[in-house]
């Protein structure tokens, strides 16, 4: 914990372990704005390959369409930093993974990038659970490693109570 009683990412990646251990789950991460750093967050720990399967980078739009599926004319319709993008990206991740939870990640980190519409700091999420897709957009202030940090941890916090409030099933692969 921080000195203000935030988890670090270290205890959101310990929590979240636990959580899936417990339920034999796996999960995978489809990251743009982020680059890896979610994942690179959970494979620091030792031992995460019991619950941590894989990591999709999917930085640039063909990325999202080659590795996840995402369809060109979404991101042509309402762009990459999207809810629809959000929903795609981690949609592929579970149907391209065999795990049973996902998260993704679309944003813009800054300093450039951003539009009236989509400021520096926006940032969309998705999170699979089973098949069952949430999605949220956040607006973080700060510098490109601030906006990247807090996505990181706000992706973790979300998947950590999203999957501790989900029963657990059998181990299969979601939708």
């Amino acid at each position: 914990m921080t000195r203000s009683g935030t988890p670090t990412t270290t205890d959101l990646c310990q929590a979240l372990a636990s959580a899936l251990l417990q339920r034999n789950w796996m999960m995978a991460t489809a990251e743009s704005c982020t680059g890896g750093m979610i994942a690179a967050a959970c494979t620091d720990l030792s031992g995460s390959s019991q619950w941590f399967e894989r990591g999709f980078v999917t930085y640039s739009n063909q990325a999202k369409m080659e590795l996840l599926g995402v369809d060109a004319e979404t991101l042509d319709r309402d762009g990459a930093v999207s809810e629809s993008v959000a929903r795609a990206m981690v949609r592929g991740a579970l149907n391209r993974a065999p795990v049973q939870v996902a998260v993704a990640v679309t944003g813009v980190a800054g300093p450039t990038g951003g539009s009236a519409a989509k400021p520096v700091g926006t940032v969309w999420f998705g999170w699979n659970i089973h098949g069952t897709v949430t999605t949220q957009v956040q607006h973080f202030a700060g510098d490109r490693a601030a906006v990247r940090a807090a996505t990181v941890q706000h992706a973790l916090a979300q998947l950590l109570a999203l999957t501790r409030d989900t029963p657990p099933r059998s181990a299969s692969n979601g939708d």
